[in-house]
């Protein structure tokens, strides 16, 4: 493992994707704010969160339990997406680049996962 979990491109790739989200969420109506704008900011912000928290636990058993939380938080985020979308909340382009991050990030943390299960 590298020196600190900021050397995780997944963890790199999460707060990228975190960020995405706080600037799609940002268009979205003030009807919303306690409702997709709070959910789906927590939830990008708890992927990148977990997979940090995991990566300073003292077991690896303790390591794929968070990543397994972030995969969780990944999910919900996608979910959240779609409705928003649905709902025609947000720009086209940033909900395009919101999803290709999320599946990006999504594919690494399944790498990672099995990387840590051999």
């Amino acid at each position: 493992m590298g020196a600190s979990f900021k050397d995780l491109v997944v963890w790199q790739r999460a707060v990228q994707l975190s960020t995405e989200i706080y600037h799609l969420t940002a268009s979205f109506p003030s009807s919303e704010q306690f409702g997709l704008v709070n959910q789906m900011r927590r939830a990008s912000v708890s992927i990148a969160s977990n997979i940090a928290e995991g990566y300073g636990r003292s077991t690896k058993g303790e390591y794929l339990q968070f990543l397994g939380h972030a995969r969780g938080s990944i999910c919900e985020l996608q979910t959240q997406l779609v409705i928003s979308e649905a709902l025609g909340f947000g720009a086209r382009k940033t909900h395009q680049r919101g999803e290709g991050l999320s599946a990006d990030v999504s594919r690494m943390l399944n790498a990672l996962m099995n990387s840590l299960r051999k």
